[in-house]
């Protein structure tokens, strides 16, 4: 078994002189927050996360040399929560023509983030990403595989819907 290198973060994020430990442990929390946010549910956003991380782990000889691993792994991950989320609504949807009732989400979930929740896929991760880990939406094209114009649509059309979906529940 080779041993992992090890190095201190550098600043502004995870570059690709830190082992798959120092990725680890720079990024995981991070992550979590993310997916949680995407998913609605902790326990599943580790999950995912998680396996995101294993992934690398797998790969880890390719990934080493990316400039910024963990985006690697968000994409992972965030490609994970919305596949997740897109089976969730699938089971709801069955539930729901079979007449059985099944909470959904989270307690601790505010109305804010159900408000996000309900966003689509991409729009839901861009705002997360801005929102949740600050990036900017160079970032989040590069996170999310797609032009830096495509993600600012995501994130404009995300805080649209969200406008309308909290201002109508305000009044």
């Amino acid at each position: 078994m080779r041993r992992v290198q090890e190095a201190e973060p550098a600043a502004g994020g995870v570059g690709r002189d830190v082992g798959f430990v120092g990725l680890f442990r720079a990024e995981y929390p991070a992550i979590v927050g993310l997916i949680t946010v995407v998913v609605g549910d902790r326990a599943v956003a580790e999950d995912l996360t998680q396996d995101a991380f294993s992934q690398a782990h797998q790969r880890w000889d390719r990934i080493a040399g990316y400039e910024r691993p963990g985006a690697w792994v968000r994409r992972v991950a965030l490609n994970a929560a919305l596949s997740w989320r897109r089976t969730r609504q699938r089971e709801v949807r069955a539930l729901r023509r079979l007449d059985v009732e099944r909470r959904i989400e989270a307690p601790e979930v505010s109305e804010v983030w159900r408000a996000v929740a309900a966003l689509p896929g991409q729009q839901r991760a861009a705002v997360a990403l801005f929102y949740v880990e600050d990036r900017t939406t160079a970032e989040i094209a590069d996170i999310l595989g797609c032009s830096e114009s495509t993600a600012r649509v995501h994130l404009h059309r995300g805080r649209q819907a969200l406008g309308i979906a909290l201002g109508a529940r305000s009044e």
